[in-house]
């Protein structure tokens, strides 16, 4: 299962490094190598993410996300964003954007990291909506127990994470906006209108998905009703022809995965799984200037790593990891939720890419220990204990 998951990752990997190294050189293939590390560990808990939503979804959906969604993570959002933001920046029109980015590659550098106070707004408050809405949210699990329970009681309040993501883009507007790193001067009109355009893509994408998922679960509800209603006039019927109702019409179970989301719903669903995508890219593709301003090496070194996450996630979903280790998705919201609070903070202050990723991978790392331990104490994973009527929290 490993080989057929990651088979193409593996081959990706090979084509693409032995590419860099015809191109570029050692150098080139060593930059490209270094990369693909930086976008796996930034987008580690990415793929923890994207399970939770993938699984929802059908078979065909799933291929969609692997093949279309794969050219728009890799030529969207690691090759085609900085250009589009580089002619945005500087009035330029698409094919100058182009030859700037390949004969002056110094002002390409400027002109992209310059845009990135409104690139950290955008995605930091999308982000941080995401892990408000998960927190604020009641739920069977508890991880942290002693933080989840009582935001899970305030959280009842519908608007409490538009309220508290405004206030932490007014804060930040306020703050770190005023005086922007790389001597950008204020930038707080670009953050408040950012910050409330990642806002409001984040109600109308999460909103028209989350709408046709519980279209389609009302309906799967109607159809388990009337097959309930019909079991139950055929057990009537076998009790008057003298046999038990148990013993004529045995009630049918159905299982517990709902059906793959389909349709509206699932294209949504996909949109919303590409919004995820792109705003965890946001400080990958910033970050990798750092390393290198060759748009194709650096566009060659992220897709590497962005092919692992998507395998990452698909192995995810077919294993059931989410349903064997109960914590993880709460550990990758947390990790979401610092991430969204970093790109704000980075608006002013730089903070070094290996602090974000190891944020994320020790959050995640966290909240696998506890589903393990929790395992154990349940004696199966991913079930119950038949012992306890209640599931109780991680901490």
């Amino acid at each position: 299962m490993l080989l057929k998951t990651f088979g193409w990752s593996f081959a990706i990997t090979v084509l693409g490094l032995g590419l860099a190294g015809v191109l570029w050189g050692w150098q080139g293939l060593a930059i490209v190598g270094i990369l693909s590390i930086l976008e796996i560990s930034l987008s580690f808990d990415n793929a923890v993410i994207n399970a939770g939503i993938l699984r929802k979804m059908n078979a065909f959906w799933q291929k969609i996300f692997l093949t279309v969604g794969i050219l728009v993570a890799v030529f969207g959002m690691r090759l085609v964003f900085p250009v589009v933001i580089v002619a945005i920046t500087a009035k330029l029109g698409p094919i100058e954007a182009v030859k700037l980015a390949i004969n002056d590659k110094a002002h390409y550098e400027q002109l992209v990291t310059s845009a990135h106070p409104a690139i950290a707004a955008f995605g930091g408050i999308f982000l941080l909506m995401i892990f408000l809405d998960f927190i604020f949210e009641e739920r069977d699990y508890k991880w942290l127990g002693w933080i989840e329970k009582p935001l899970a009681r305030i959280g009842k309040l519908d608007t409490l994470s538009i309220i508290v993501a405004l206030a932490a883009l007014l804060v930040s507007a306020l703050t770190v906006a005023t005086n922007v790193a790389h001597g950008g001067g204020d930038k707080t009109t670009t953050v408040l209108l950012s910050g409330i355009g990642g806002l409001v893509t984040y109600l109308v994408v999460g909103g028209i998905s989350g709408y046709f998922e519980g279209r389609l679960e009302d309906d799967e509800d109607d159809e388990d009703g009337a097959d309930g209603a019909a079991d139950e006039v055929r057990g009537a019927e076998g009790a008057r022809d003298g046999g038990t109702g148990a013993d004529a019409a045995p009630v049918r179970k159905r299982g517990g995965s709902a059906v793959g989301l389909a349709g509206k719903a699932a294209f949504f669903m996909f949109l919303y799984l590409e919004v995820i995508d792109a705003s965890f890219s946001f400080d990958g593709v910033i970050g990798a200037f750092a390393i290198t301003n060759d748009i194709f090496a650096m566009a060659l070194g992220l897709g590497i790593g962005a092919m692992y996450i998507r395998s990452l996630t698909v192995f995810l979903v077919r294993k059931g990891t989410l349903d064997d280790y109960v914590y993880l998705e709460h550990g990758a919201h947390y990790a979401i939720g610092a991430l969204g609070v970093i790109l704000l903070v980075t608006i002013k202050y730089e903070i070094n890419e290996v602090v974000t990723g190891l944020v994320g991978v020790v959050l995640i790392a966290l909240s696998f220990g506890s589903s393990v331990l929790r395992n154990r104490r349940e004696g199966r994973p991913g079930q119950e204990s038949s012992a306890k009527s209640e599931v109780t929290s991680g901490v």
